[in-house]
């Protein structure tokens, strides 16, 4: 199946959930897109997954509040993003967050995750330490860049913030993580 089937069956979903009050059309949108939110949410939060896990479901929760005001403008995944991001605002908010601690949750816990055997290499370690050295924002805007491969205006929507910032979030990001890794060889 390809993206533009997703987007579609997506919008199917969404409407069935609305229209329909169809407890299994949402069930199955969660089931497409946890996955994802959970993995960015992971490193949102220097991979605490018992946090992350907490923060994608009241991101599902508000989701699911507010699942009629989403008029397709962007891709679900995007729109679901966004609330998700801002759970974890919420959160870095409410609990004053160190993200720059990697001591109380070492990324070593990813080896307890499902992750595929590349996602576990020297590489992706030293990545996933660069990256949770950076201020939330920045972090957040390069793993969408990077890792979710959104656009710099899909960027922008999600998070809600200039499409310069994003601009010179993901420049400036790539320097430091350059450097960081030719120190690293």
């Amino acid at each position: 199946m390809n993206s533009t089937d997703d987007l579609s069956d997506d919008k199917a979903l969404i409407a069935r959930a609305v229209n329909d009050q169809d407890q299994q059309a949402y069930t199955e949108l969660v089931n497409r897109h946890q996955s994802a939110l959970r993995y960015s949410m992971r490193q949102l939060t220097n991979w605490n997954e018992a946090l992350a896990d907490d923060l994608v479901q009241d991101a599902f929760i508000q989701a699911f509040k507010k699942l009629s005001t989403f008029r397709g403008d962007s891709k679900f995944s995007s729109w679901l993003y966004r609330i998700g991001y801002n759970v974890f605002l919420q959160q870095l908010r409410k609990k004053a967050l160190l993200m720059d601690s990697l001591d109380a949750h070492p990324v070593e816990e990813m080896a307890q995750s499902d992750a595929d055997p590349q996602e576990q290499s020297g590489l992706h370690k030293k990545l996933a330490r660069l990256l949770a050295k950076l201020e939330p924002e920045r972090r957040s805007v390069l793993h969408l860049f990077l890792h979710r491969q959104n656009t710099q205006q899909e960027i922008a929507n999600i998070m809600g913030i200039p499409l310069g910032t994003v601009k010179t979030h993901i420049n400036r990001g790539r320097a430091d993580l350059q450097t960081a890794l030719a120190a690293w060889r």
